[in-house]
């Protein structure tokens, strides 16, 4: 499965529901976004369809059993692999716990919160975190659901689970490797977004503050002035490109009440997160094109079209819908980008065309 096709994964850092270790003041600001959100679906039909699908996906997983793996592998590995097959099944979890989020923020119904618990606590009690973060990147649905349903577990069960995140942190600031290209490619992005998203949700200084620090280093070194990303060069993708903006725009998003501005923040050499956007937008509207993988640096894209993988066909045009999560995201800063959302989406309503949008208009300042 792939994780990011969830549309509307939650704004992690502003719409944290009750955790026991928000202030006060922190706490209210939360509570009122919970009841823009609740307002906004039963005011908005847009809205409500939208949510509709998450409610109906909760109701339906309700007594689903949790099924959690030690470790999730499938970066680097073929679709074929064995031991990707079984990741990816195990991941399903994750389209569930983010129905229970939803579900449970937008209605306060505790059999959403209980089903959310009871599947976070068995990935927490058997997942070993490996710090390999193409993998527990996966893992964004379960601290979402967790931030949005924390109210419901008991200080034991609280520990438990901040122990495990703190691990999956921890593991991935001890594997960078400074002499790596993953150090500073889409491999780091999605590192900083899983940092910055557990500091968040266990509102660990130390956490946000390494995630911001890392969030302006990677922009220096991964992205380029005129919008253009290493990973674009290195893959000859906009696939890769999107996957580098994705984690970016999710950690932008997640920090923004914390450090507003990191969306337009540019390096000394004048590259942006805005620039890389807009950098993707043509090939998304329609105004150009692009051959994917034609001149890729990488052995395993090769690898991949080989074994008949469609989606890494070598000289396969970018598919425009294929940039639909960073935009939807990068609306959270640039709502004029709804209509093309839409136009991706294909969604009739502008302004509501996808559950992110909803978020984005729940949670922003």
């Amino acid at each position: 499965m792939k994780l990011l096709h969830i549309l509307g994964l939650t704004l992690v850092g502003t719409l944290l529901l009750g955790h026991p270790l928000r202030a006060s003041n922190q706490m209210s600001a939360a509570e009122s976004q919970r009841a823009r959100l609740a307002a906004l679906v039963a005011t908005h039909p847009e809205a409500a369809k939208l949510f509709s699908k998450y409610q109906r996906q909760a109701d339906a997983a309700l007594t689903d059993a949790p099924h959690p793996v030690r470790e999730i592998v499938t970066a680097g590995k073929l679709a074929s692999d064995p031991a990707k097959i079984e990741s990816r099944a195990a991941l399903e979890d994750m389209g569930k716990l983010a129905a229970f989020g939803y579900a449970y923020a937008v209605t306060t119904n505790t059999a959403y919160a209980t089903a959310a618990k009871r599947m976070i606590l068995a990935w927490a009690q058997v997942n070993q975190p490996t710090g390999r973060p193409i993998d527990e990147t996966k893992l964004e649905p379960l601290f979402v659901a967790y931030g949005l349903t924390a109210d419901a577990f008991s200080p034991a069960e609280t520990e438990t689970v901040a122990a495990w995140l703190r691990l999956v942190a921890r593991q991935e600031q001890a594997q960078v490797r400074p002499e790596s290209d993953t150090s500073f490619n889409n491999w780091n992005s999605h590192r900083l977004k899983i940092i910055g998203l557990i500091g968040c949700v266990l509102d660990d200084s130390n956490l946000v503050a390494s995630a911001t620090s890392g969030f302006k280093t990677q922009i220096t070194r991964n992205l380029r002035p005129d919008g253009s990303s290493f990973d674009f060069h290195e893959r000859d993708a906009l696939h890769y490109h999107c996957y580098d903006l994705e984690p970016l725009l999710t950690l932008a998003i997640a920090l923004d009440s914390r450090t507003p501005g990191l969306y337009d923040w540019q390096s000394p050499a004048g590259a942006s997160l805005r620039h890389a956007v807009r950098f993707l937008v043509p090939y998304c509207n329609g105004s150009a094109a692009h051959d994917e993988w034609v001149h890729s640096k990488v052995a395993f894209d090769r690898k991949r079209a080989e074994a008949g993988e469609a989606k890494f066909e070598i000289g396969s045009k970018f598919n425009p819908q294929d940039g639909l999560h960073a935009l939807e995201l990068a609306a959270f800063f640039e709502p004029e980008l709804k209509p093309l959302v839409a136009q991706l989406a294909t969604a009739a309503s502008t302004n509501y065309p996808t559950w992110q949008c909803v978020l984005n208009d729940a949670t922003r300042p």
